[in-house]
């Protein structure tokens, strides 16, 4: 069994040595024209080109899977239709507030030399990234979604800048999938089921290497920006760790006692194991036994209902990684000195939402989501690097949000269906 700290210790140890590697090796050292820049360069583009090489068919094949098992069985429409609602409707409330926190105190609007040496490391110039940013203004809501539908679905999936057309079809394609007859139906689901875990698989793989991209990539941007990038860095992280809190603590808080009609406390200290392990393996896959166990045994949900809603969010319901993919879109356009118009944010919580849906519940996958948003929006993917020092940190904490936000689903829908969860009396 794989050591669940082996991962965050691999990849924090990666961290550490970058910063000090950055920092301590000039990027021109080395021998001719083989330089540390020039290998840190490589490894991290190298790193980058893996992650975009899996956004395709690991978003296509996770969507069209979780999509098709809401129709396998008629006796959870209803069921389905309340548990996809509710998903829905959190994730928005969490890509909205971290909108809000950095449209509010925007932490990427630097001083001009800061925000130089943190992009230092970043090709394209700020003249170049403000003119693909107009190129993809939308002018209007309706425009976004006329470019949400394909007109050529393989062309689209061949460039990655077509996400929203690939989300959009995947989505289409899940949900009659799942109302073919029944021999069609298990034969068919069955093979995309099979592609959806070679593709986790690969994607885990990817992940396994990410120590080594992590390095090169935060060495690179050390060399390049020194110590300009702490001050940044760290209201960003403020900032993403201040929202996961208040979506945690607040939003999901009133939303138990408004639509379960139970007090949260409770809650909070059934779920304890369950967040503690996904604060510790970073995985809402690795942690769903934990969950299914605290939902099913600590809050007295009915397996039926657990079965149910605990899987699935585990697959589509990513309220942390919503609200963090929010948070580096704008960090990343504030540091270009660029404003994203009213259509442009609603079209990052849209991305926000359904790549939710697509991201693997293993570490540090909600990087290709991040791909996505970026080049929707004509940001430079390289960007990423910028906030890598603080990703993992802030993974295991929106993985915990993450977890936290099934387990409410899964008390709310039981109490809506009659269950008996926690004591309902006003406290």
């Amino acid at each position: 069994m794989n050591n669940p700290w082996s991962d965050p210790v691999r990849i924090l140890a990666a961290l550490v040595l970058g910063v000090a590697v950055g920092a301590l090796v000039p990027a021109t050292a080395g021998i001719g024209t083989l330089t540390t820049g020039a290998v840190f360069a490589f490894l991290g583009d190298l790193f980058l080109r893996l992650l975009q090489m899996v956004v395709v068919p690991l978003v296509a094949t996770s969507i069209i899977t979780s999509v098709a098992r809401l129709g396998r069985d008629h006796a959870f429409a209803r069921l389905g239709t309340k548990t996809a609602a509710y998903y829905v409707a959190t994730t928005i409330l969490a890509s909205v507030l971290g909108l809000v926190i950095f449209n509010i105190v925007q932490p990427g609007n630097v001083a001009p030399e800061v925000s130089a040496q943190l992009r230092a490391s970043v090709p394209g110039s700020v003249d170049e990234v403000r003119e693909g940013i107009g190129d993809k203004s939308t002018g209007d809501l309706a425009d976004v979604i006329r470019r949400a539908v394909p007109v050529n679905i393989l062309a689209a999936a061949s460039d990655n800048r077509e996400m929203l057309a690939v989300i959009f079809f995947a989505l289409l394609f899940g949900f009659f999938s799942g109302r073919l007859p029944d021999g069609k139906r298990e034969a068919f689901q069955g093979f995309w089921e099979s592609a959806n875990e070679v593709m986790l698989a690969i994607t885990h793989a990817v992940m396994r290497v990410a120590p080594i991209g992590i390095f090169a990539l935060i060495a690179r941007t050390v060399q390049q920006s020194g110590g300009a990038a702490l001050g940044p860095l760290a209201l960003f992280f403020i900032c993403v760790a201040a929202g996961l809190a208040f979506h945690m603590f607040v939003t999901l808080a009133v939303l138990m006692r408004t639509l379960g009609g139970f007090r949260p406390w409770p809650h909070y200290r059934a779920m304890l194991p369950a967040l503690l392990t996904a604060f510790s393996t970073a995985s809402s896959s690795a942690t769903m036994p934990v969950t299914m166990e605290c939902v099913e045994k600590r809050a007295g949900v009915s397996p039926r209902i657990a079965g149910f809603t605990i899987p699935l969010g585990a697959t589509v319901n990513m309220d942390g990684t919503a609200l963090y993919e929010c948070a580096v879109v704008l960090f990343i356009a504030q540091l270009y000195g660029v404003s994203l118009d009213w259509t442009q944010q609603v079209l990052v919580v849209v991305l926000a939402l359904l790549t939710s849906i697509g991201v693997a519940g293993i570490p540090a996958a909600s990087l290709v989501a991040i791909v996505i948003i970026l080049q929707a929006l004509g940001l430079p993917l390289e960007a990423i690097a910028i906030v890598m020092a603080t990703d993992r940190i802030l993974d295991m904490m929106r993985t915990a949000v993450n977890i936290f936000g099934d387990t409410t689903a899964a008390v709310i829908i039981a109490a809506s269906e009659g269950e008996k969860i926690y004591p309902r009396d006003a406290a």
